[in-house]
C-alpha cells in the first residue's frame, strides 16, 4: 500500500511545474522575439508581450532568408527534411538487414564482425568525423545530398537493438518458414518484418531526430548556400564581427525548425511508447 503524504505530493507537483517553466519560458521568449519588429525586438529591456509581426517576419525568411549570403529558408527546411528522412530510412534498412544476418545466417567470424559493429560506439565522433570529411572529399561528394546523408547511415546502436530484438524471435517461426519452403527475404518481409514495427516506430523517431539536428556534419560537408540546413543555417544567420543580428527573424526561423520534429513526435507518439516498451520486455 503506498502512504498518502500530502507534503510529497505537493513538493513533487511543485518541481514538475518548475521544470516545464525553465524549459518552457526560453521558448516563450523566442516567440515573443519572433513576433517583434527589428526597433523592438531590441528594446532595453525586451517586451515579454507579443508583438504583431510575426506572419511578416516567417515571410520575409520564407522568402529571402536572413542576411545578405542566405537561401531561402524553404530551401533549408526542405534540405533538412531530405537529410533527416533519408538518414533514418538509410539507418533503419541497413541495421536491420545486418541483425538479421547476423541473428540467423550461419557463416564464420558472424559474431566477431557484431563486435566490430558494436565497437565503434566506443570511439567519439571527433576521432571519426575528420577522416570521414576526407572520404566524402576523395569520393567528390562535397556539396551534395550523398555527402550529406550516406556516411550518417550506418548505427551501431539500431543494430544492436534490432539484433536483440530478433533474438527474441522463436526458432519455431524459422523452422515454420522453412517447411513452407520461405527464402530469407521472404522470411524476413512475411515475417521479420512486421513483428518488428513497433521497433520500427521508435527508432524512426529517434533517428529523424537525429537527423534533423544535424549541426556539425552539414557544417564541415555544404559550401553551398542552397544546400545548407536549418540547424546549421540558423548559426550562419548570427552575425559576426560590426554585424547586426536580425534577432527577430532569427527567432522566427527558430519556430520554424522545431515543427517538423514536433509533429512527428506527436503523430507517432502511441507508435513511439509502445516501441520503447516493446524493446524492454
Amino acid at each position: 500500500m503506498i502512504e498518502n503524504r500530502p507534503w510529497l505530493t505537493i513538493f513533487s507537483h511543485t518541481m514538475l511545474i518548475l521544470g516545464i517553466a525553465v524549459i518552457l519560458f526560453p521558448l516563450y521568449v523566442a516567440f515573443v522575439a519572433a513576433t517583434l519588429d527589428k526597433q523592438e525586438v531590441y528594446a532595453a529591456p525586451m517586451t515579454l508581450i507579443s508583438g504583431t509581426h510575426l506572419l511578416e517576419n516567417i515571410h520575409n525568411i520564407w522568402v529571402n532568408g536572413v542576411g545578405t549570403n542566405s537561401a531561402p529558408f524553404w530551401r533549408m527546411l526542405l534540405n533538412s527534411f531530405v537529410m533527416a528522412f533519408s538518414i533514418t530510412l538509410g539507418k533503419i534498412t541497413v541495421s536491420m538487414l545486418s541483425a538479421f544476418a547476423i541473428v540467423w545466417f550461419r557463416f564464420p567470424l558472424r559474431n566477431l564482425f557484431f563486435w566490430m559493429i558494436f565497437i565503434t560506439l566506443m570511439l567519439p565522433v571527433e576521432v571519426r568525423i575528420f577522416p570521414t570529411v576526407e572520404v566524402i572529399a576523395n569520393l567528390k561528394m562535397l556539396d551534395s545530398y550523398a555527402g550529406l546523408t550516406l556516411p550518417l547511415m550506418a548505427s551501431a546502436t539500431a543494430t544492436f537493438l534490432f539484433r536483440q530484438f530478433f533474438m527474441t524471435l522463436p526458432d519455431e517461426l524459422v523452422e515454420a518458414a522453412r517447411i513452407d519452403g520461405a527464402s530469407p527475404m521472404r522470411f524476413f518481409c512475411d515475417i521479420v518484418f512486421p513483428l518488428s514495427k513497433t521497433n520500427l516506430a521508435a527508432l524512426f523517431v529517434i533517428t529523424f531526430i537525429y537527423g534533423w539536428n544535424q549541426y556539425l556534419w552539414p557544417l564541415l560537408i555544404i559550401t553551398d548556400v542552397d544546400l545548407g540546413t536549418t540547424v546549421a543555417g540558423i548559426k550562419g544567420m548570427i552575425a559576426t564581427g560590426e554585424g547586426t543580428t536580425e534577432w527577430n527573424s532569427v527567432m522566427a526561423a527558430m519556430l520554424l525548425t522545431l515543427i517538423p520534429p514536433v509533429v512527428i513526435v506527436l503523430v507517432m507518439q502511441r507508435a513511439f511508447v509502445r516501441g520503447l516498451v516493446d524493446s524492454e520486455k
